[in-house]
Formats: C-alpha cells, structure tokens, sequence
C-alpha cells in the first residue's frame, strides 16, 4: 500500500479572499441599489407622464408608495394621489370608481 498521496492541483485565478469576497458583494449591492433607484426614477417619470393614461400614472403612484388607492371617495389621500400624478380628483376619483365598480358575474 502506498502511503503518499497526491494533493490536487489548485488554480490560483479561482482562489478567492475574504477581501475579494467583500468587494464583489459591495459591487453586486451597489449595482442592484443603482438599478432600483433607476427604476424608481422611472416609474416616478411615468407617475406624472401626461403621455401616461390615468390608470397608469396611479398605478405608478402605487408601485412608489407601495399603497393601494382606498375605494373610499372621499380619503384624504386622493388629494396627494392627485397631485403626485398631476391629475385631478375628479380623474383620480373616477379611476378609484372602475376599480372598485361591482362586476357583472361571467356567463356560464
């Protein structure tokens, strides 16, 4: 029985540091916060986009606050919808109405 074994061979370029390991997560980290920022740059763009229909400038307003428009037609928090999304009440109240209208039972 031979009793020397044979250590296999290491290549140096896949060998990584516990620095090495820090730097590529802050990397990774820093990339993902730019492209959440991005995206949020972006849906705040479509949030007041008057190339944007109603619906999606609220839905926008939504994802950014990351509420949901209250079916209450009077909540104080049209007002800022409204704003934010450059429309007016009336507009936002009638979008919060196809939302939140009774919908006809599918045929069967």
């Amino acid at each position: 029985m031979n009793a020397t074994m044979t250590l296999p061979v290491v290549d140096e370029r896949f060998i990584s540091t516990g620095a090495d390991i820090a730097s590529d997560y802050r990397r990774r980290r820093a990339l993902e916060e730019r492209e959440r920022a991005e995206l949020k740059r972006m849906d705040l763009e479509t949030q007041c986009s008057p190339s944007s229909s109603a619906d999606l400038r609220i839905r926008a307003w939504e994802k950014v606050h990351r509420l949901s428009i209250p079916s209450d037609p009077g909540h104080p928090v049209l007002v800022a919808i409204a704003a934010a999304t450059q429309l007016t009440l009336a507009e936002v109240q009638n979008e919060q109405r196809l939302r939140f209208a009774p919908r006809a039972p599918a045929a069967a």
